[in-house]
């Protein structure tokens, strides 16, 4: 009963770390600036959040895996905190995009022992990742006779990924002092692999766009197989220099790397709602 416990607390933990947060739409203006000239450099940044409602798939820790079904209320039970940001700079149809994440989740618990004791568990979750990405702008236009405009850019460039997940457990019986024993499973692992992508802007009005973006990373460099999203869903310029962004995202990894203690691995699927404000400078 106290194993089982423990791997669904660690369970939840870890694979929150992927579901908080690696998203956020951040679509730049296709027309740039108002006033600005195609010389002049535009930069705007984004604070995004991501709230996976469904997450399905394995988790591998130390050679264990367990199956997942979680939901937006699981995740939300073991979160502590989460931020992310993206900002991109563009000039012409040449641009710079950043995009970062950190989360940290976990929290501690005991269950007591039929004999007399307890099973302490703490889990630690703490994962951090960021995206250095050029783009290029390869078509910028009007569509109608009313000037709306779309645009499409592609994109590529590096991420560096950070994943610590640990689970203590520490157990202690009431045979005398010293008795029980304490392990540590999990560590952290660190890898940079390649990022490519494509994201679409239309726009509907002076205040609504359409858009889509999708990007794809890994490719079996350095155990991810393939980490890949798909974010739809539409631009709303509430205040003259500020929109909000809201729309859905569909999210994936197959990561796996073997550790000292086992095999060390993540499959996901998931989908969500994200929400983002755009601020131009």
């Amino acid at each position: 009963m106290g194993l089982k416990i423990c791997i669904k607390g660690a369970r939840a933990a870890c694979i929150a770390a992927l579901m908080v947060g690696p998203s956020g739409m951040a679509f730049a203006d296709p027309l740039g600036l108002r006033g600005a000239s195609n010389d002049e450099w535009r930069f705007t940044v984004s604070p995004y959040l991501y709230l996976p409602v469904s997450t399905t798939g394995t988790s591998t820790i130390a050679g264990a895996s367990v199956d997942l079904d979680l939901s937006l209320k699981d995740v939300l039970k073991v979160l502590n905190f989460a931020a992310s940001l993206r900002g991109e700079a563009w000039k012409g149809d040449f641009g710079i995009v950043i995009d970062t994440y950190y989360v940290d989740i976990g929290g501690d618990g005991s269950i007591g022992l039929p004999a007399g004791g307890t099973v302490g568990i703490d889990v630690d979750v703490r994962q951090f990742w960021f995206d250095l990405l050029g783009a290029y702008r390869v078509a910028n236009g009007a569509y109608d006779e009313t000037g709306r405009r779309y645009s499409i850019d592609l994109q590529a460039g590096v991420r560096y990924n950070s994943l610590r997940q640990t689970v203590d457990v520490d157990v202690s019986v009431d045979i005398g002092p010293g008795a029980g024993f304490q392990t540590k499973l999990g560590g952290t692992e660190d890898w940079f692999e390649p990022v490519v992508g494509v994201r679409g802007v239309v726009e509907l009005s002076d205040r609504w766009k359409v858009a889509a973006r999708a990007d794809f990373a890994g490719f079996g460099v350095n155990g991810d197989d393939l980490q890949w999203k798909v974010i739809t869903g539409f631009d709303y310029r509430a205040w003259e220099n500020t929109s909000i962004k809201f729309g859905l995202q569909f999210y994936g990894i197959d990561y796996s790397t073997n550790r000292s203690d086992g095999k060390f691995a993540y499959d996901v699927f998931q989908t969500g709602l994200y929400m983002a404000l755009t601020h131009p400078f």
